[in-house]
């Protein structure tokens, strides 16, 4: 473990709580997570904090994922068929990362977010109910190719708000309210981390002994997470996706320019 003070110990784990709550609910934990392994660890290569954002991000995701097949219907089978590809591609986003500095990581998120900020807020109907009928195979190719392919390289490349993004793409390529497509997201976005984490402990990138403490609390989070979204539903989840969003927003936003 990294020489760190009980201070800021305490936060990261405070931090990877709050993600795993976020990431079980509506996705995008490591938007909290990441950004709090970079200012608590800020002499580290960026790689050493992806990994170990992945690392941690695992171990929520995949609590949050058994409580949801546990709860609630979804199409397993669609799902890992989506997993398989966006864990592929995750491994080779994974590859890529090494190169990344993290001072570009702040304005690329922004720009993602504020897209699916538009998405939500113009969209008020988006999510409230799953569409009649079942899925054409060409629905589910798209959601291989875009949601699996196509956001698992991001995952593995950058990470912050896969769970969001999968959570919109499943939703409007498959036609799931929200709550299904939250749960079909942690079945996909375990297939995900794990892709990621392979190639990062073959780099051997990743703090285990910090990645095991904090994991603890995300597990946490994520089961509390995933318990309330079911409880709730889809009007739940969508105001804490927005809410989360615009604050996420506000945060980089002032880190980038005011700072």
């Amino acid at each position: 473990m990294p020489d760190v003070s009980l201070t800021t110990l305490a936060l990261l784990c405070l931090a990877a709580a709050a993600a795993g709550w976020i990431d079980a609910v509506v996705g995008g934990g490591g938007l909290v997570q990441l950004p709090a392994l970079l200012v608590g660890l800020p002499h580290l290569p960026t790689a050493y904090v992806l990994a170990t954002n992945k690392a941690v991000a695992v171990v929520g995701t995949g609590a949050a994922a058994v409580t949801y097949t546990r709860r609630t219907r979804i199409d397993l089978r669609t799902a890992l068929r989506i997993g398989v590809a966006a864990a592929l591609g995750s491994l080779a986003g994974a590859s890529f990362a090494a190169g990344i500095n993290s001072a570009v990581l702040r304005p690329l998120i922004m720009v993602v977010l504020l897209t699916v900020l538009g998405f939500v807020l113009f969209r008020p109907a988006f999510g409230a109910a799953p569409a009649a009928g079942p899925v054409s195979r060409r629905r589910v190719l798209t959601a291989i190719l875009l949601a699996g392919t196509g956001i698992g390289f991001y995952d593995g490349l950058l990470g912050p708000g896969t769970g969001t993004f999968l959570v919109i793409a499943l939703a409007a390529i498959l036609r799931l309210d929200l709550v299904a497509a939250s749960a079909t997201t942690k079945v996909v976005n375990v297939c995900t981390n794990l892709g990621a984490l392979a190639m990062f402990a073959y780099q051997g990138a990743v703090l285990w002994r910090l990645a095991a403490v904090m994991a603890v609390f995300n597990l946490t989070g994520g089961m509390i997470g995933a318990r309330m979204a079911l409880k709730r539903g889809s009007g739940f989840v969508r105001g804490v996706l927005v809410v989360v969003v615009v604050s996420l927003v506000v945060k980089l936003a002032d880190d980038q320019w005011f700072a």
